[in-house]
């Protein structure tokens, strides 16, 4: 029953954080233009970017929980990661648009509404603040990943309201420019950097932090473990990883049980809810070769 309630609780915390961003997005897009900014719309495509984000993530995780089925053996887990990559496509097309006018616009420096960029600034805190406290509350994973990423969305809006506030005294519009060029650069980085985590997990490497390599040595040095093979390990979505692999024991048979229990015992804490490990004797070692089974 608990578990069931920190589900639905963090379905609720995106939920939250999803329709505030939206809200503040449609505000931002009115005041860019309002103020002629375009370090604010540079910044709202990158909220329109979060809203779409945090829809998907708040859809994709009540997906996620439905049951396993004939088609979808390991569940549904796995289609949180297609919000991630949605997200990350949108955010470098748009981004590469506004890097493009935030040139344009360095080239030949307009004026702006640093007074109005100011109260967009002050309502961006606000609003991303009350966001990144609901998610901080959560405990899974995705809201965390979220609300350090709302977290570096504050932070912009600080820049911006300094840079704001240095055009309010001084005449100096090619701050703003500079502003969303600077902006531009870290949030494409940031995406850049999670693509990078969604592409290797669908091209199914080992789970990150994790020495697959080490682990093998460590199952290895055991005295009832002769060899190894068919050793695989990926992971469903960045949080769930799968391990399977075949071990070549000496021991007798009526103990692989508890030889099973010590090497999954190597993985606790390490997010590995799918584990499969098929012991074998050096005899069906000899048989799978002459059957030309493929690690």
């Amino acid at each position: 029953m608990s578990g069931s309630h920190h589900h639905d609780s963090g379905s609720e915390n995106l939920k939250v954080a999803f329709f505030l961003n939206l809200a503040f997005t449609v505000i931002e897009v009115i005041g860019g233009i309002l103020t002629n900014s375009i370090a604010i719309l540079s910044d709202a495509v990158h909220d329109l970017g979060d809203s779409l984000s945090l829809g998907l993530a708040w859809y994709f995780e009540k997906l996620s929980r439905k049951e396993r089925s004939a088609k979808h053996t390991f569940g549904y887990v796995r289609f949180r990661l297609l919000g991630g990559l949605i997200t990350g496509i949108t955010l470098l097309i748009g981004l590469g648009f506004v890097l493009w006018q935030a040139i344009q616009r360095l080239q030949n420096p307009e004026e702006v509404n640093a007074h109005g960029m100011i109260g967009l600034a002050v309502l961006g805190i606000v609003f991303n603040g009350a966001a990144v406290l609901r998610l901080r509350k959560g405990s899974s994973l995705t809201e965390k990943i979220v609300s350090w990423h709302l977290f570096e969305d504050l932070l912009g809006w600080v820049a911006v309201l300094i840079g704001s506030g240095i055009m309010a005294v001084w005449d100096l519009p090619i701050i703003d420019p500079i502003l969303s060029i600077l902006i531009s650069l870290i949030i494409l980085w940031n995406v850049w950097r999670n693509l990078g985590k969604v592409g290797r997990v669908f091209l199914q490497t080992a789970p990150e932090g994790f020495d697959f390599g080490e682990f093998q040595q460590k199952v290895l040095a055991l005295p009832e473990v002769e060899s190894l093979h068919h050793p695989h390990s990926w992971s469903l979505d960045g949080e769930e990883h799968v391990l399977t692999m075949h071990i070549v024991r000496t021991s007798d048979p009526a103990e692989d049980v508890e030889l099973k229990n010590r090497i999954r015992a190597m993985l606790d804490g390490t997010g590995f809810s799918h584990v499969t490990l098929e012991m074998e004797a050096p005899e069906d070692l000899a048989v799978e070769k002459a059957a030309g089974y493929r690690d």
